[in-house]
This record gives C-alpha cells, sequence and structure tokens, in this order.
C-alpha cells in the first residue's frame, strides 16, 4: 500500500460533521460585516448551504455572493477552531496510530470540511500529512465534496500516486474512494455504530489501529 488518505470529521475529529451553531455564528458575523439585516425567514435560510436560495438573497441585499460564502467559511473555520482549543470538540484517542502510518508510508488528509480547518486540525493534532485537501471557500468547491471524488483526485494528483486506501466513517465516503480508483476502508465510531457497511468497501475497521494491519498485510505490500 503505497498511500493512505484519511477522511477528518468522524475520524481525526469526535462526531460526523460541525456543529451547526458554527454555521449559525458564522452567518451572523458574515451579514453583520456585510451590512445586511435580514429578517429572520431570510436569515434561516443564510444559515443553510443552500447555494441557488443564498445566491438569491444575496441579489436581494446587492451583496456579492461569493464574497459572503467566503467570509461564512472563513468565520466558521475560526468557530471550529475555538471550539478545538477550547475542548469543546475532541479528537479521537486512536489517531496516535495515525502517526505510525506516517512514518511507513505516504499518507492525506481529504475532507468535506474547509480547507482552512483541514489544515489547522492537521497542525493541531501534529500530523505530519504528505498533502492536506479540504474544500474550497467557493459554491463550486461545496458542490463538488465527497461523494463526488473531486478532492480524493485532487490529493492523489499532488501525490503523483493513482492507488492506495481512503479511510472514512461514512458511505459516502466509501463511493468517493471507490470512484477515485482506491480501495475504502469503513470506519466504525459511536455515530456509526449500527450503520450497514457500505457493500463496496474493502475493509472495514474497528479503529484506526487497523489500518496498520492493512498496510502491512503482504498482498498491500508496495
Amino acid at each position: 500500500m503505497t498511500t493512505v488518505l484519511f477522511d477528518m470529521d468522524g475520524v481525526i475529529l469526535e462526531g460526523p460533521r460541525t456543529d451547526p451553531q458554527v454555521y449559525a455564528d458564522a452567518t451572523d458575523a458574515a451579514l453583520a460585516e456585510l451590512g445586511a439585516d435580514p429578517t429572520p425567514a431570510q436569515r434561516r435560510d443564510f444559515r443553510t448551504h443552500e447555494c441557488d436560495a443564498i445566491r438569491a438573497h444575496c441579489e436581494a441585499f446587492g451583496i456579492d455572493p461569493g464574497r459572503y460564502w467566503e467570509l461564512k467559511e472563513s468565520y466558521a473555520s475560526s468557530g471550529t477552531h475555538d471550539r478545538l482549543r477550547s475542548g469543546e470538540r475532541g479528537v479521537y484517542d486512536d489517531i496516535d496510530a495515525i502517526h505510525e502510518v506516517t512514518e511507513r508510508t505516504t499518507t492525506g488528509l481529504v475532507t468535506n470540511n474547509r480547507h482552512e480547518t483541514a489544515a489547522f486540525v492537521a497542525e493541531y493534532v501534529g500530523i505530519d500529512f504528505d498533502v492536506v485537501r479540504g474544500r474550497d471557500p467557493t459554491f463550486e468547491g461545496y458542490e463538488r465534496r465527497k461523494p463526488d471524488p473531486y478532492y480524493i483526485e485532487d490529493a492523489l494528483t499532488d501525490l503523483g500516486v493513482a492507488d492506495g486506501l481512503y479511510v472514512g466513517d461514512s458511505p459516502k465516503d466509501v463511493t468517493a474512494g471507490h470512484a477515485a480508483g482506491l480501495e475504502t476502508a469503513f470506519l466504525r465510531r459511536p455515530h456509526n455504530r449500527e450503520r450497514e457497511c457500505p457493500p463496496n468497501a474493502t475493509y472495514e475497521l474497528e479503529s484506526l489501529t487497523g489500518v496498520l494491519s492493512v498496510i502491512d498485510a503482504p498482498e498491500s505490500a508496495p
């Protein structure tokens, strides 16, 4: 196995996704910076990731939609980073296994989360990934999230490789990894314990330590 790519939320960070309150606060901060005062219903739309509704509201307020989206993503990253520093959101206790994987082979972090946060998390946990890729702070960047393999393929291009293993905690991770031509590992966590393992997953792992067994297996040897 020449390359191992890891998802972030639900694999390194506890829980499957960013807390909705982070996006609510980010929305309010972005709107305030842009001088917009929407109705409660409009604000609810702004707090979602419904691209068409947000574009329409931005047009109504004379706001550049791309600027609003970029601001909201930046404020969401700041809020996420604060929650990590404060311990409000934690990391899983088996991520030391990733440190060991990085000593044995090429590794990467590829997530649907914001690229700014992916880079922060890699530094925060002290893992020396060979590539880190999160979503771009644009409408197009959001729409390229998994199960689209775009960001995985982009990371593979950066590394100059075409095969390996993608480790994730959701069916869309398995779908995206498979579409990118990788083997896939479905990682069990408390939030997906009752979910059926995706049928196209190459491996089903109970913890990140299982990745070491995968890359040590004879058939996975480079």
